[in-house]
């Protein structure tokens, strides 16, 4: 059965791994997948209406104007583009027009501001498929995510005569930076849903190997700190001054001693820190980009407040203006027994699958979270699963995932669920 489907969902991936859009701005990749839906036969749910538009984060009015001139530069439409309202992702829906469940996958397609290797022995270079995009690239899988769905969808098409109910194939935003499926999870779109089931490639799995993740993802908060003073010369009058740059380096190395709680296992990180104007300038502007995570919503709560006191008080104590804004969250992981046991039952009947694993502490962080929890809060089934590949760790410039290998196995657990779920 797969086999009718790989080379199409391997070319795919390729495609999309060469123009790597980052979240909030793939207008270039949610016009491919609307394209390829609308030939099949999907009907199509995009623009604000995906999106309880309160809740969204993370999202630059500026850079999203930019990302819709360079797609528009490299063939999307005009007309495509006013039908997004400025806002990325779609849902496709299928009603078969029997009654059944609805059922939904979630599918992410964002990727990362890394700058993809130059090793020649590096899959992409090797296969000369490598970004494009210079700073971009796709170092988490989702351009993989992305082709087992448009599989899936055209398997649905394929099959359309022996499925019930109805099915929504989920393609969503800005996932990096737990950014785009909070305000997706309270648009509507879930209201119905029976069944949801989201996934990801690679993490502790590896090829031939699927996991079931029953809880343990935590829940994170992205928090962007900007720092402002006022400049001065360093040499003539440096009393005049107030550094942004030494508040903002004296907040990154204080949130590193945030005390620990009971409340749960807690991390925290400051990944980026840019500041100051010259070497003989009081740098007077500094942007510290920092994220909190828990193993339990407490947890979590307790490192967001306390990133939020600490900032403010180093701001304070420098006499520099501190702004705190939360751009991106993420909650813990849910799973329903029946649906963890219905992707049990899947991945068995895999042949390529030699192992299936069950994880309770699943790691990091993945805003698919919001979407299964509304589900199973509304009363549905739901669950998340990993399908593997031998990688060098994720968001890194050399990860990969092994495409014809690894992607037939996301493709079958997804087809091979809908047929235990949706078959007439």
């Amino acid at each position: 059965m797969t086999e009718n489907y790989t080379q199409e969902m391997v070319s795919d991936r390729r495609r999309l791994h060469q123009r790597p859009e980052e979240g909030w701005t793939e207008f270039e990749t949610t016009f491919f997948i609307v394209k390829r839906l609308e030939k099949l036969g999907f009907t199509i749910l995009m623009g604000r209406r995906l999106f309880k538009e309160e809740l969204i984060m993370g999202r630059d009015e500026h850079i999203v104007e930019a990302a819709m001139k360079r797609a528009a530069e490299h063939g999307v439409s005009d007309n495509f583009l006013k039908r997004t309202e400025g806002f990325t992702g779609c849902v496709g829906l299928w009603d078969t027009g029997r009654a059944g469940p609805v059922t939904a996958f979630r599918f992410d397609i964002d990727a990362l501001p890394i700058q993809e290797t130059d090793a020649p022995e590096h899959e992409a270079n090797a296969g000369c498929f490598a970004s494009e995009r210079p700073g971009l690239m796709h170092a988490c899988g989702h351009d993989g995510h992305t082709a087992v769905g448009l599989a899936v969808a055209h398997w649905i098409a394929d099959h359309a005569a022996k499925l019930k109910g109805r099915i929504k194939l989920i393609f969503q935003p800005a996932e990096e930076g737990t950014r785009g499926a909070l305000p997706m999870s309270e648009s509507g779109i879930l209201d119905d849903v029976n069944y949801m089931v989201g996934s990801h490639i690679g993490n502790a799995c590896h090829l031939g190997e699927v996991g079931l993740c029953i809880s343990g993802s935590m829940a994170t908060t992205k928090i962007d700190v900007r720092f402002t003073g006022l400049s001065a010369h360093a040499g003539l009058a440096p009393e005049k001054g107030r550094s942004a740059l030494f508040a903002a380096c004296n907040a990154a190395t204080t949130l590193a001693g945030i005390a620990r709680t009971s409340q749960g296992e807690t991390r925290v990180s400051v990944g980026k820190l840019i500041a100051g104007e010259g070497r003989n300038v009081v740098a007077a502007h500094a942007l510290m980009q920092a994220e909190v995570r828990g193993s339990t919503e407490e947890a979590n709560q307790f490192m967001t407040e306390e990133v939020l006191r600490i900032t403010q008080g180093i701001g304070q104590t420098y006499n520099v203006a501190c702004d705190c804004q939360i751009v991106g969250r993420a909650t813990t992981l849910m799973s329903t027994p029946k649906a963890i046991a219905l992707l049990d039952e899947v991945a068995r009947g895999i042949g390529s699958v030699k192992t299936v694993k069950r994880f309770d502490n699943v790691g990091g962080s993945e805003d698919c979270t919001w979407l299964i929890r509304k589900v199973i809060l509304q009363g549905g089934e739901a669950a998340m699963f990993i399908f593997g590949c031998n990688h060098h760790g994720h968001h890194r410039g050399d990860f990969c995932i092994q495409d014809t290998q690894s992607l037939p196995v996301g493709f079958e657990m997804f087809t091979g669920f809908l047929i235990k779920t949706n078959a007439c």
